[in-house]
């Protein structure tokens, strides 16, 4: 069996996390598996946008039970590369060139919440819990918090990393942490239609000009985000999707990217 099952439908990469037994729990060998599927997805011609979902009850569960008891007699050298493993696969999907949704149809918690919150949108349904629950078994969610301080600022992050309490679909769209909260019966039509109208409806040059620009921005100062941001802007206006897309506006056509 595939720990992880991918396919290409309209130009939308689904990517499906395929451990239900397991509650889709976190394991080296479903990290790797992980990081080489979005390392494909990220260069597939055919394919604009990428769905992340999960197979069974849970998104995931976070890491794995036996994963956890391994990590008891591991060295310092051994914890080290498993946890490079799992930045390696969040930097993977946080630098996408291209849109990355999660499809959150149950609970994602832990390192799961992790792997979610680092996706560029995130719908939900109503039932799913969210939570980093890593400090109620002496842990710490080092990783996701380097991501997260992005997403909600400095409050938000600590009552959720200090407390590792879970909260709902609700609460997390009132932080910010989640986009959209669509019933069990639609999510995945509500999903596909967003999906694809993003894939026809805008240019894929300018989601990946975007995203670098705002991963860069974030660390800089004012006058260096404002500079960068100048140059992406000429560059943007030079090529050749830009002079399609005004030409398109200008002859008043519907332009199908």
């Amino acid at each position: 069996m595939n720990l992880v099952e991918y396919q290409t439908i309209n130009r939308v990469a689904y990517i499906s996390l395929n451990r239900p037994d397991k509650r889709n729990a976190l394991n080296p060998e479903l990290v790797q598996a992980l990081k080489h599927t979005f390392e494909k997805a990220n260069t597939d011609h055919q394919a604009k946008v990428i769905v992340l979902k999960a197979r069974g009850e849970a998104f995931s569960a976070g890491a794995d039970l036996a994963h956890l008891q391994q990590l008891q007699t591991n060295s310092y050298d051994d914890n080290l590369a498993d946890s490079n493993a799992l930045k390696e696969l969040f930097y993977t999907i946080y630098t996408s060139t291209k849109l990355v949704i999660a499809q959150v149809e149950g609970h994602a918690i832990a390192g799961g919440c992790g792997l979610a919150s680092i996706c560029d949108l995130i719908f939900s349904v109503p039932e799913a819990k969210f939570g980093y629950t890593e400090v109620k078994i002496g842990f710490i969610p080092a990783l996701v918090a380097c991501f997260l301080l992005r997403k909600l600022g400095e409050g938000r992050m600590k009552e959720l990393l200090l407390s590792g309490e879970l909260i709902d679909a609700k609460t997390a769209w009132d932080y910010g942490l989640i986009n959209f909260i669509v019933d069990k019966n639609s999510i995945e039509s509500e999903v596909k239609n967003y999906a694809e109208k993003i894939v026809t409806s805008t240019s894929a040059q300018s989601i990946a000009l975007t995203k670098a620009l705002l991963n860069k921005a974030y660390t800089m100062s004012l006058e260096d985000s404002l500079h960068e941001a100048v140059v992406y802007n000429a560059n943007a206006r030079s090529s050749n999707d830009c002079k399609r897309g005004i030409a398109a506006f200008l002859n008043k056509e519907q332009l199908r990217w």
